[in-house]
């Protein structure tokens, strides 16, 4: 099984590499007189702030995925897509990413410290600028969406709970703006779950990345309701797990990061070789997760002599 474990290709300009995705930012041109950007999506994975291991045809697969989701939701809001010249590559529009995280929930679920199940279950009821009432159980759908920003972090630091009134006063974005996002992020989410309600799925959550052009227009940058940003629940199991007051099924791809806490403080110790079953069994619920979510048969491109040398093919175009 073939990984693309990075894409450092020194041909390519400006380079920045991140956690999973390893980015070019082009020049401008007279095509393009604000430039574009590169996005590669690798094949690793993170968790505890650390690269785990590389999984086979990850990148491909959420590259695809945010595709499918992109082609269908364009009528309610832009995005960032110029091109996709290779299965794990975007070429985007170079944007200004907006500093708000915007996660749309539309049930009673989570388990970090920013989501609502945690705060319920410490107590809190008003939380995001909504008040949730009492009674409420694990798991449990609510009367209706909600968004429930945060603070995007920088430097290490960790996102921060925001309300609508907090992005106006903090100048975050402005009031035109938020209301822009907001009523957006509520219809993308609403395609979202119209459309894995169709497939046997819900969507109980995700994140929404926003930025503008060089002329102020709203875009969706990153991805959409890929398995990385989105929480999905497979809804004939649903029913059955709340009563029983269990955690519906899901594309469970948190094996890897259960087995790894499970043998060393993962923030601070060296981290143990992880298996390479486990390896493939991750990989296979991505491809699980693919043709759930799209309804399309999962074909790995095997095309060139390994995946990075497939990616550099499709990218000469774009070498200095």
């Amino acid at each position: 099984m073939r990984v693309l474990s990075h894409a450092r290709i020194r041909e390519l300009p400006n380079p920045y590499f991140g956690k999973v995705r390893d980015c070019y930012d082009l020049p401008a041109d007279a095509t393009h007189p604000h430039g574009r950007r590169i996005l590669i999506a690798s094949d690793r994975i993170s968790a505890f702030d650390r690269i785990l291991t590389a999984i086979p045809y990850k990148g491909q697969i959420l590259t695809q995925i945010a595709r499918f989701w992109f082609d269908r939701t364009a009528d309610i809001m832009p995005n960032h897509v110029l091109s996709y010249p290779d299965p794990n590559v975007v070429i985007g529009q170079r944007l200004t990413i907006l500093p708000v995280e915007v996660v749309v929930r539309g049930y009673l679920a989570g388990s970090t410290s920013t989501s609502v199940l945690t705060q319920y279950k410490h107590g809190q009821r008003a939380m995001y600028g909504h008040v949730l009432p009492e009674g409420m159980r694990d798991n449990q759908i609510l009367a209706r969406p909600i968004i429930t920003p945060t603070s995007k972090a920088f430097d290490g630091d960790h996102d921060a709970p925001l309300t609508a009134d907090d992005i106006i006063a903090q100048c975050l974005l402005t009031p035109a703006q938020w209301d822009e996002v907001s009523a957006a992020a509520l219809a993308l989410f609403a395609r979202g779950q119209q459309m894995a309600a169709e497939r046997g799925l819900i969507l109980v959550d995700t994140k929404y990345e926003f930025g503008t052009d060089p002329s102020g227009k709203i875009l969706i940058a990153d991805e959409i309701h890929t398995p990385d940003s989105s929480r999905y629940w497979i809804a004939s199991g649903y029913q059955t797990a709340f009563e029983g007051g269990t955690r519906p099924p899901s594309f469970d791809k948190d094996v890897i990061r259960s087995w790894v806490a499970a043998r060393c403080d993962p923030y601070h110790d060296p981290l143990p070789e992880i298996p390479a079953d486990m390896i493939e069994a991750t990989s296979a619920v991505y491809v699980q997760a693919y043709q759930a979510i799209t309804g399309q048969t999962f074909a790995p491109d095997l095309s060139g002599d390994s995946v990075l040398d497939r990616v550099r093919t499709a990218l000469q175009p774009y070498f200095l």
